[in-house]
């Protein structure tokens, strides 16, 4: 009889346990290379111990790690539904030199959550203790912290970092997203590895015009700054570099059959016939992978040296709309000889008038 209690009451445990292990997980994305069960448990162990964040008695918060290697992410299994509340303020904490994302998993459920326990981390957690503060990510505080706002909500991590990188590797960065849905909330926050660049940083993306929106980009701590004088060559010399970003974020206008790409050749590379042979093989192939390329047009530099439209450009026509439209998310922001290709659609009308100036 005592033995079948028993036997009951596990059942009931793991019953239990099943019931409320969506909301003792968490996810932790952004992991480095070097991440492993083991590493992540004893790191999360850690920092639970140190921010005082273990309510559920002694012992370790952690349970269970399951990681995909491909994709660098983890699931943190805690102990509690409140522990792994707690974990939530964690977002942003460096490990092993990364900044990793804390998010809810997708099969978090907040209305059954409320039922079992805190859906917040507590308010009174030490989170000094490992370089964090309340709304902070990977300790990005003090006066070279950079806020970004304005931020079209399409937007993602990688094409955001890309171009606050066009002024120096960043030390940190947080694009502030909702806990539930995990969009964007259309800002960020970062700190440059060379902190003399951003004032610099500020002065040349505030203002900037992206899609429907207008970029404000400031030191967190204060107003916008402007640089100095002696980091004005510096910023002259980066302002091409983020025109350019900007035209690869900004909309490529309504689809056609033709599409222009840009920062692909040099006009010294056209000159000769036998190279100029092989780029527009080299293209076709690469360019034919997308649907059927019916013509491809990569004007040449005249031998005189007059000017000629669209040198520089290459240009694609596909039997339809659909193989353009791949083309265009395929080839966009790809390196072509250290260049970034921007790909942009182009009218039919010109194209089939030879009007390659646009």
């Amino acid at each position: 009889m005592e033995r079948d209690k028993i036997i009951f009451m596990n059942f009931l445990m793991v019953l239990s346990s099943q019931e409320t292990r969506h909301a003792r997980r968490v996810y932790v994305g952004g992991l480095p290379p070097s991440a492993n069960e083991q590493s992540v448990a004893t790191y999360f162990n850690h920092v639970m111990s140190a921010i005082s964040g273990n309510t559920a008695g002694p012992g370790d918060a952690v349970v269970n790690v399951y990681i995909n290697y491909e994709k660098k992410f983890a699931f943190v299994e805690m102990r509690s539904v409140e522990e792994a509340s707690n974990a939530m303020a964690l977002d942003g904490i460096i490990f092993e030199g990364t900044a990793v994302k804390i998010r809810r998993p997708t099969d978090y459920n907040p209305s059954l959550a409320a039922a079992l326990g805190p859906s917040e981390p507590n308010p009174n957690l030490n989170l000094d203790a490992v370089g964090l503060s309340p709304g902070s990510a990977g300790g990005l505080e003090g006066p070279d912290r950079i806020f970004v706002g304005g931020l079209p909500y399409y937007f993602t991590e990688a094409q955001i970092r890309e171009l606050l990188e066009s002024f120096g590797p960043l030390r940190g960065f947080n694009l502030v997203k909702d806990r539930e849905t995990g969009n964007s909330k259309g800002y960020a926050f970062c700190v440059y590895q060379d902190v003399s660049v951003t004032d610099i940083a500020c002065a040349a993306l505030n203002g900037i015009k992206t899609g429907d929106k207008t970029l404000t980009v400031r030191r967190a701590s204060q107003g916008t700054l402007q640089p100095k004088p002696e980091q004005e060559s510096v910023l002259m010399h980066v302002q091409q570099q983020i025109v350019l970003q900007k035209l690869m974020l900004q909309p490529s206008g309504l689809p056609t059959k033709i599409l222009c790409l840009t920062h692909v050749v040099r006009a010294d590379e056209l000159k000769d016939d036998e190279d100029y042979e092989d780029i527009m093989e080299d293209m076709r192939t690469e360019c034919g992978k997308f649907g059927n390329l019916v013509n491809l047009v990569i004007p040449r530099p005249k031998p005189d040296g007059e000017p000629t439209p669209g040198v520089g450009k290459v240009f694609l026509e596909y039997a339809d709309v659909e193989s353009a439209s791949r083309a265009q998310q395929g080839l966009n922001g790809r390196k072509f000889g250290g260049n970034q290709v921007i790909a942009v659609f182009y009218s039919e009308n010109k194209f089939s008038e030879g009007d390659y100036e646009s």
